[in-house]
């Protein structure tokens, strides 16, 4: 015989007369008339071609379907109530699943301590970092592989991301403590490119601001090596093959103990961070939590919500 399958209200209204042993009580708890609690009793059982409840004008007994049933439905209003505090919990971003993708200057450098202190306050969620180069933040968060990421630069007009701009990174020279920059002073920009140069590949946004300076000054680069990774021009600086100059944001990544910073004068760019996620599409609540908290950190400049228009280089 086909049936149709009790709803979430039948299984809580067997439950609350089986403990209430009455309909007038059992009313009173469900917000119902005893007539309408009555007729939801009387279609259940005909629905399923059974019956829970004996009943007279004053008492109501279950029957053994009835005290049957009424554990089964016990079993579904739980599961219900344990479905729906999960679900609460992941709207209110108390638990859940969070992928963030960054550039590895940023994941060492920015996102530690951010890390920390969003993790003190959302215990539940599990974080997953996903640290690339290039274009690969943009792509893993183009294609859902991360939900939010860090990145340098803005974005091209064509892209379906969303920029939120949050900090400006300045550069600073690095160098051997017996190198060119042993004086503890500021070295001119046009002092720096005349020195042995360790730069980033072509391609990042690090390289592309260190061309753009240069361009500035009409002094062409002409680097005594090109690395494609940070802890490698890190290396090759401390064994004084050059000098170099990098965001502050990078130098985590270097070992700058052994290595000393010069500031830079007459540079005249920054590097842009900040995070992006896919236009047009809700944030889950706990990648909203984790924008939250860093909006909070950062200090977020009034508006700077926007989709970029596509004016500076591509991002490392």
């Amino acid at each position: 015989m086909e049936r149709t399958n009790p709803s979430l209200a039948d299984f809580n209204a067997v439950l609350v007369l089986l403990r209430c042993g009455s309909f007038r009580a059992a009313a009173e708890v469900l917000a119902l008339s005893p007539s309408s609690l009555s007729r939801q009793i009387t279609g259940l059982e005909t629905r399923l071609g059974a019956r829970l409840f004996d009943r007279d004008t004053r008492n109501v007994a279950p029957t053994a379907s009835g005290l049957a049933f009424g554990r089964v439905a016990e079993r579904m209003v739980n599961t219900a109530e344990d479905g729906m505090a999960e679900f609460e919990a992941h709207l209110s971003a108390r638990n859940g699943r969070l992928t963030i993708a960054g550039l590895p200057s940023v994941t060492a450098g920015l996102l530690p301590g951010l890390l920390r202190s969003f993790s003190a306050g959302h215990p539940a969620i599990d974080l997953r970092i996903v640290d690339a180069l290039s274009g690969s933040v943009i792509e893993a968060v183009e294609a859902g592989v991360a939900e939010i990421g860090f990145t340098a630069g803005t974005l091209s007009a064509r892209s379906r991301l969303t920029f939120q701009p949050l900090m400006d990174d300045h550069f600073v020279a690095v160098g051997a403590p017996d190198g060119p920059l042993r004086d503890a002073r500021a070295y001119a920009w046009e002092e720096l490119v005349e020195m042995p140069f360790i730069a980033m590949a072509q391609g990042t946004s690090v390289r592309e601001l260190i061309d753009g300076a240069c361009l500035r000054i009409g002094h062409a680069l002409a680097p005594r090596f090109e690395v494609a990774h940070l802890a490698t021009a890190g290396a090759l600086v401390a064994e004084g093959l050059g000098i170099t100059a990098l965001p502050t944001l990078t130098l985590p990544v270097l070992r700058t103990e052994a290595l000393v910073q010069r500031e830079i004068t007459g540079f005249g760019a920054r590097r842009r961070i900040g995070l992006v996620w896919r236009s047009g599409q809700s944030l889950s609540p706990s990648a909203q939590a984790f924008l939250t908290h860093v909006r909070q950190r950062l200090a977020v400049r009034s508006g700077a919500q926007w989709v970029s228009d596509g004016s500076s280089g591509p991002p490392v």
